[in-house]
């Protein structure tokens, strides 16, 4: 098995309970700090560009330290499970493509989530959605990553460390927004909800 106990345990704690997505997350992690020979970030030595919002995205963050608040971890809003992780001192940057074969779906256990989702399965279909979770979610623990992801050396412009900015007051709700995110309505300081949006339908 290709888990460190202690990592997918402290991965499962963080993320509230164990599934495939975060398996996923966990196993692009461990092969993207590999390839790297990259340890867990304290600040930003290392920053991972996560290219979905699921599952997999908290197992980088607890193995990499890769994280929004660090200003680390970038989000791109692509729907795949592609993950590419950069190490700032070498410049060396890898991505990781999970293969569709990781998810090992079909009709039959599509419809059945989405019977336990819409919340009509029984206590049988159910149990049955359990097993083929903890099915998939051990394959993926347990494949070679030559099965399971496609890895490849790539070449990435670091993006600029985190800055930190002052705030300035909205003068529509009078909380303090970052003056990168404020706009300006009526010759105002306004944060991004009190601005309102305009748009030609572009």
């Amino acid at each position: 098995m290709y888990t460190d106990k202690g990592d997918w345990e402290k991965c499962v704690e963080f993320h509230g309970h164990s599934c495939p997505g975060l398996a996923v997350g966990y196993r692009a992690a461990k092969i993207g700090l590999q390839e790297l020979a990259g340890h867990r970030a304290e600040d930003e030595e290392l920053v991972a560009i996560v290219e979905n919002d699921a599952c997999g995205v908290d197992a980088v963050m607890v193995l990499t330290g890769c994280t929004l608040g660090k200003g680390n971890l970038l989000y791109r809003d692509h729907g795949k499970h592609v993950f590419t992780f950069i190490c700032r001192e070498s410049g060396k940057a890898v991505r990781v493509s999970v293969k569709g074969g990781a998810w090992r779906q079909n009709d039959e256990f599509r419809a059945l989530r989405e019977k336990v989702f819409a919340g009509t399965a029984d206590e049988r279909e159910r149990q049955l959605f359990r097993e083929h979770q903890e099915q998939r979610t051990r394959y993926i623990l347990e494949a070679s990553p030559e099965e399971l992801c496609a890895v490849q050396h790539v070449k990435v412009e670091l993006p600029p460390k985190a800055r930190i900015f002052n705030s300035v007051i909205c003068a529509f709700c009078g909380e303090p927004v970052s003056e990168a995110r404020a706009r300006v309505r009526d010759g105002k300081f306004a944060c991004i909800p009190c601005a309102g949006e305009y748009t030609r339908g572009w």
